[in-house]
């Protein structure tokens, strides 16, 4: 079998498994598999190792069994950087990158520099703000063993001057390590009771511990604002991802915690995806 037979297989495989964008993955995993891009494999017409069939056939399995891509390969991309994932660890996603987005613009604009990355995950925020902010003095603040695990191994690989702190961010003991922030983003967990008992398959391989956010989704959001409001420097931001719809009810909470100037951003698909105010 070539390369490119390779690619049909998987592709073939994938889409008889009901799996819906199956080019696209088969794409992925070939080229993870081979170490060869598609537009090379495709025209690429020596034989492969029976070894690399055989593991094609292994990641087809897990994949119809509903583990995720990037659990699979093993490394995603977020803000164009490599990030390590797999078990045990929220995967990045490209919604999240409305959040470094902002991050990085507001950084450069005010001059934010001490900033807070809380329920960091695989760092995939932290780093990427460092790599557009380099004068940035950035800590990410996580407590779970396994994602603290694939924080460190991502701080490496992306060269980056992140520091570390585990913690859980929901005790003021944790907040109090900190002060004058001039900036504090988090992506926390926001899914609703009735969101959890209908997760897509893949999304049940994820931790809940990182998708759960109380009956309402709105636990992670009173709490880490109650608690970290007072670390922020005065003209600080805060910064949060929230999920669909969230968006009335997260601003209000930053209001009632004395934030104003709320501000909204949509993610690519028109949703909005960020919220963010200034402490007063």
């Amino acid at each position: 079998m070539t390369p490119s037979e390779l690619y049909f297989h998987i592709s073939r495989s994938l889409e008889n498994g009901g799996i819906e964008d199956s080019r696209f993955e088969a794409m992925c995993i070939t080229e993870h598999i081979t170490g060869m891009k598609l537009q090379r494999l495709l025209l690429e017409r020596s034989e492969i190792d029976k070894s690399k069939l055989t593991e094609a056939d292994k990641l087809i399995r897990k994949r119809i069994l509903g583990e995720p891509l990037q659990y699979l390969l093993g490394e995603w991309e977020f803000y164009g950087l490599p990030f390590y994932v797999g078990e045990g660890v929220l995967i990045p996603r490209a919604d999240t990158e409305t959040l470094a987005e902002l991050a990085v613009e507001e950084a450069k604009k005010n001059g934010y520099y001490r900033i807070l990355d809380l329920c960091s995950g695989t760092g995939c925020i932290a780093c990427a703000v460092e790599a557009h902010v380099p004068d940035a003095d950035i800590t990410a603040v996580e407590i779970s063993d396994k994602a603290v695990s694939y924080l460190k191994r991502n701080i490496q690989l992306n060269k980056s001057k992140v520091k570390i702190l585990k913690e859980d961010v929901l005790k003021s003991e944790t907040a109090e390590k900190f002060k004058n922030a001039d900036m504090i983003l988090c992506n926390p967990p926001y899914l609703t009771k009735e969101d959890m008992q209908n997760l897509q398959l893949e999304v049940q391989s994820e931790p809940e511990s990182a998708l759960f956010g109380g009956d309402d989704g709105l636990f992670f959001y009173r709490n880490i604002t109650n608690i970290w409001k007072n670390v922020l420097s005065a003209g600080g931001m805060l910064v949060y991802e929230i999920g669909m719809g969230q968006e009335s009810d997260v601003a209000e909470i930053l209001k009632e915690n004395g934030f104003n100037n709320i501000t909204y951003k949509k993610d690519l698909s028109g949703i909005t995806r960020v919220v963010s105010g200034i402490k007063g």
